[in-house]
């Protein structure tokens, strides 16, 4: 199993979370557990409605859990609020969006440096865009490009902010197959040869044949869980 000796970079525990709606309690996760480790590409399948994006909500410290508590390298990330979720999200996470979440009257650079992090040994924004193929779009406004190269700009944006662990919801959701297959090769990419850690939550079973580690989730719990030895390259995936 690849990745069977790294470390465990992040871990939950027992999740739970519930909310209220006008008819009824709808128990989104219940008692989810789950270790994700250094290097690893995991995939969270799931229907709508199965509890998976509340759980990469939790992942990135977006929302805290009823009870429960999620470790990023042995240390709880709900332990001290709000300050210390941002903390996380700012430090640690690198966000992939459906929706891409670009701000409008920015250009893709500025999109980019927004989050960068400038210290020494980081990769600059300039850096990041040419990774992505898009050195020559950087001036280039979010309405003045292809969904594809929007969704290329969000990547460079988590990549810049030199965080551990990359996190994917739903990443080719909003996109035709076609450019959805190339921006899964690019997050390909990021792991294999950048060695990032990366989580994709997804309803694309076929997507799962090219991680190192599945979950699916349905009813708000895990209900399956395999590794795969040989995961395959996302040019191989059809759907």
């Amino acid at each position: 199993m690849r990745h069977a000796r790294s470390a465990k970079l992040l871990v939950a525990q027992d999740l739970r979370k519930s909310f209220e709606s006008h008819e009824a309690k709808v128990e989104a996760l219940r008692g989810v557990s789950l270790s994700i480790r250094e290097g690893e590409l995991m995939v969270i399948l799931g229907s709508s409605g199965s509890g998976k994006t509340t759980l990469l909500n939790m992942l990135g410290g977006m929302d805290a859990p009823d009870s429960g508590t999620v470790l990023f390298e042995g240390k709880d990330i709900f332990a001290h609020g709000d300050k210390g979720m941002t903390r996380y999200r700012r430090d640690c996470v690198g966000f992939v969006f459906q929706s891409f979440n670009l701000i409008s009257e920015l250009t893709a650079l500025e999109n980019v440096r927004l989050t960068a992090d400038p210290s020494a040994g980081s990769m600059s924004a300039e850096e990041a865009l040419a990774l992505m193929g898009l050195a020559d779009r950087a001036r280039s406004y979010p309405m003045q490009m292809s969904g594809g190269q929007q969704q290329r700009v969000s990547i460079a944006r988590a990549l810049a902010k030199r965080s551990r662990i990359m996190l994917c919801d739903e990443p080719t959701g909003a996109l035709d197959y076609e450019t959805g297959k190339q921006i899964l090769e690019v997050i390909e990419r990021v792991w294999r040869d950048l060695g990032k850690t990366v989580v994709i939550v997804t309803h694309t079973q076929e997507m799962a044949r090219m991680a190192d580690h599945v979950i699916r989730v349905k009813s708000g719990k895990i209900v399956e869980e395999w590794y795969n030895e040989s995961p395959v390259h996302a040019s191989e995936i059809e759907w």
